[in-house]
């Protein structure tokens, strides 16, 4: 029997009969960065995906997975989401917009759905994995199993 807890993003992957598996760390008060998060799973930081909400405008939330040693680039952002430009929604909007806290941001099972972008990288990757709805919980996926879940599409994003 699993102890690992249940997810919006967990509950979707099991509902749509997605493989995965999950890596659990052990955190405290403090937020790592993607890449000291890749370190300490023990993975390369290109593997490990970091989920990114972007405004660009009023009514317009985007969402953009990108390898946790790169930068997302906005004005490739903005020419796929087809908006003026795009910039990250403040922290405080981020529970309310997606359901999921800082640091446990996932693109799977967020409250409501977003056009979702994965950077066009993960499709040279068997696995990848991003974040599974809480902090310190990854989930290992296949890219295009991602793109399912999360009703996503590739993009040059960095």
């Amino acid at each position: 029997m699993s102890t690992e807890p249940k997810t919006n993003a967990l509950r979707m992957l099991e509902s749509l009969g997605i493989a995965h598996e999950v890596a659990a760390l052990e955190v405290g008060e403090e937020h790592f960065n993607a890449a000291e998060v890749a370190r300490r799973l023990g993975v390369d930081p290109g593997v490990l995906y970091k989920t990114l909400v972007t405004h660009g405008g009023p009514n317009e939330i985007f969402v953009f997975c990108i390898p946790g040693n790169a930068e997302l680039d906005l004005k490739k952002a903005a020419r796929v989401s087809g908006a003026k430009s795009v910039d990250l929604v403040a922290l405080n909007d981020l529970t309310p917009l997606t359901g999921y806290v800082r640091g446990g941001c996932s693109p799977i099972g967020m409250k409501k759905k977003f056009p979702t972008w994965v950077a066009g990288v993960a499709a040279a990757q068997e696995k990848i994995y991003v974040n599974a709805g809480a902090r310190g919980l990854q989930v290992s996926i296949a890219p295009g199993d991602l793109l399912r879940a999360a009703e996503a599409q590739y993009a040059d994003l960095v």
